[in-house]
């Protein structure tokens, strides 16, 4: 049997629908095989046909998908309209990787983020220790998981403080995650917990903050495998899945329970500041979703949100070739 060339195999990837970040993650075995069997009707795709999320760019000119971006603005106003919030009390965002469609509302409306930029930490962590890539230890594994996955604020803390805050952004900004011409983003300004120094960012003087696009990028990058390198991605999802740490049951992943899904998350809260983020996996579905709110009621809207989004990309997440 003839070893299948690098075109081919990205033919199939595409054909299959294999995420690249997911693809990662199978046993070489099984992913070699899935490969071959599809090699013969894969290489044969008509050249037309669009590539998968791999190559899709998300930037300040990413169009819209206007039937999903219909069906997000619905969902918004229902559950504003439900838990008595206004326009300017939500941000969202949903990118089907599957159908590579876009929706956002605000999204580049910057806010308080709480522990969301933690995944900037993470991000800086490899970025700043390129070989942890492949050779990181059990300890530093488990306190990087407790970070994402459970927001250990002394976890956060601990990084922080030996990568360095100027640092950190540093590494944000070198991939656009912050942009202060076009809304802002990405920023980490404080060491998690309380006291110590503090930078806020240049907009609106957060010492944590996040917009909806920068998110979105951040988690496709991810996914792309492009995020310091491949190696570096994928050990960053294995990160974020941490099998032995449990979620945190709120915001999204209470509000998925009971659906066959994975999903890789960061959330955050602080006083009224609710917000989830996330790269969901399921049957038919596959899709990055981000949600921030500033109102009591935000859990609820998370919760109820997460359903709703989940519930579009069943009935709507079918590959969009045209």
């Amino acid at each position: 049997m003839n070893v299948l060339n690098h075109h081919t195999a990205v033919t199939c990837l595409r054909c299959l629908l294999i995420p690249w970040g997911f693809a990662l993650r199978l046993p070489t075995r099984v992913l070699l095989t899935a490969l071959v069997f599809c090699a013969a009707g894969c290489a044969n795709l008509a050249p037309e046909m669009k590539p998968g999320f791999e190559n899709y760019r998300l930037d300040y000119h990413t169009p819209l998908n206007a039937s999903l971006q219909a069906e997000l603005v619905a969902v918004d106003g229902r559950l504003r309209a439900q838990f008595d919030m206004t326009a300017e009390q939500t941000a969202v965002g949903v990118l089907d990787l599957r159908g590579r469609r876009l929706a956002m509302i605000h999204p580049d409306r910057i806010d308080y983020a709480a522990s969301v930029p933690k995944i900037g930490i993470l991000l800086a962590y490899f970025q700043l220790h390129p070989e942890a890539a492949t050779n990181l230890n059990a300890p530093t594994r488990r306190e990087l998981g407790l970070m994402i996955k459970v927001s250990d604020n002394e976890m956060a803390a601990g990084f922080s403080r030996q990568l360095g805050l100027k640092q950190i952004q540093q590494v944000l900004d070198s991939y656009g995650l912050y942009d202060v011409a076009r809304g802002g983003g990405l920023w980490v300004g404080k060491h998690y917990g309380k006291g110590g120094e503090r930078y806020g960012d240049p907009l609106a003087n957060h010492s944590h903050a996040a917009t909806v696009r920068q998110l979105l990028r951040y988690y496709l990058w991810l996914e792309q495998g492009r995020l310091v390198s491949p190696k570096a991605s994928k050990t960053m999802l294995e990160i974020f899945a941490s099998p032995d740490i449990p979620h945190l049951n709120d915001k999204f992943v209470r509000g998925l329970g009971g659906r066959e899904v994975q999903v890789l998350r960061k959330s955050g809260s602080w006083e009224d500041w609710f917000h989830d983020t996330a790269i969901v996996t399921g049957e038919g579905r596959h899709y990055i979703v981000v949600a921030m709110t500033h109102h009591p009621k935000g859990g609820a809207y998370l919760e109820n949100f997460a359903r709703a989004v989940d519930d579009l990309m069943i009935n709507d997440g079918s590959p969009s070739l045209k």
